[in-house]
């Protein structure tokens, strides 16, 4: 009886749970796509652009101070555990006119953390609001053109999100005033995309080997 115990949790219950986490790649290893073709970043000097990259879009507004704090939760929550994957960024759409705030902005992140991945594109308020409106999502910019809310923006140009929110029937967004909420979902939404791209990039090395 002893042995028989023994070759269950030596053998067993580790075939059992590999299974379980294989299956579980498969079924959830895809985040859902809520929007496609969200309107690119407008012509900017530094050549910054959704195509091509993983981005955490955002909009501070221009009462950039106000929202400082939502950027300080981002740079600790998802930039920092982030930024050094391939083709990962972070992109704010500020105003015209905020360029000096955004400059003290971003002293204060660079003492935290490595921001080379932290891009600022100054653009038109219209300019703003056609982005924005693009992602085709609940939530509107305040009167400020800011909101609290940031997206995950795929290679492809794609809105990605959640369809079966446990709060929500649908989730395009989130809240980064909200430290759990970074935490208990987006943080691992980030990973689920990344993740995605990973596996796909392995199987294109795969095909072409064979």
């Amino acid at each position: 009886m002893k042995k028989t115990f023994v070759l269950v949790v030596l053998f067993i219950l580790p075939l059992v749970a590999y299974l379980f986490f294989a299956s579980g790649v498969n079924n959830f290893g895809k985040l859902p796509v809520l929007t496609e073709e969200v309107l690119d970043v407008p012509g900017n000097k530094d050549g910054i652009t959704f195509e091509g990259k993983i981005t955490i879009l955002g909009f501070l507004g221009k009462n950039v101070e106000i929202k400082k704090g939502n950027a300080f939760n981002l740079n600790q929550k998802i930039y920092k555990p982030f930024y050094e994957f391939y083709d990962f960024q972070m992109v704010m759409m500020m105003p015209f006119g905020t360029e000096d705030k955004v400059e003290e902005l971003k002293r204060e992140l660079g003492g935290l953390a490595d921001i080379r991945n932290w891009k600022f594109v100054f653009t038109s308020d219209k300019q703003i609001r056609e982005v924005f409106n693009s992602l085709k999502t609940n939530l509107v910019l305040d009167e400020n053109l800011g909101t609290h809310y940031v997206f995950i923006i795929d290679k492809k140009k794609n809105l990605r999100g959640r369809t079966d929110d446990e709060e929500e029937a649908a989730k395009y967004g989130f809240n980064a005033t909200s430290v759990a909420e970074l935490n208990n979902k987006m943080e691992d939404d980030v990973k689920i995309i990344l993740a995605e791209y990973r596996l796909a990039l392995k199987k294109n090395n795969a095909d072409r080997t064979n």
